[in-house]
């Protein structure tokens, strides 16, 4: 089945950092897009940011770009987000999903809890 774990959130002060990990199972890393979402508390889930698997050409929602990188290691199926100069209002829980997969409302994971907060 296909499957993603997260990993790699915490409690972070504001300005801090974290790299989240998300490893897949199920499918191989080539020839389609990986995304980054979120769901704060009270508000829907969104989506942080793209990678293409064959390539890597990224977009970022305009609230992280500059602070927020995505990359991945497809021998490993494993994709990353380092997240710098973190705000309070990036407090939420992170997965890792395929797009089409999320407009489906399946396959999520447990997610990661981050945290940012003085």
């Amino acid at each position: 089945q296909v499957q993603f774990v997260e990993s790699g959130g915490g409690l972070v002060q504001p300005g801090g950092s974290l790299r989240l990990s998300c490893a897949a199972s199920g499918i191989i890393f080539n020839g389609y897009v990986m995304g980054w979402y979120r769901h704060p508390p009270g508000k829907a889930r969104e989506l942080v940011g793209l990678i293409q698997t064959d390539g890597d050409s990224t977009y970022y929602t305009d609230s992280v770009k500059g602070r927020f990188t995505i990359s991945k290691d497809n021998a490993k199926n494993m994709m990353y987000l380092q997240m710098n100069s973190l705000k309070p209002e990036d407090s939420a829980v992170y997965y890792c999903n395929v797009p089409q997969y999320a407009a489906q409302n399946t396959y999520w994971g447990q997610g990661t809890q981050v945290t940012v907060s003085s």
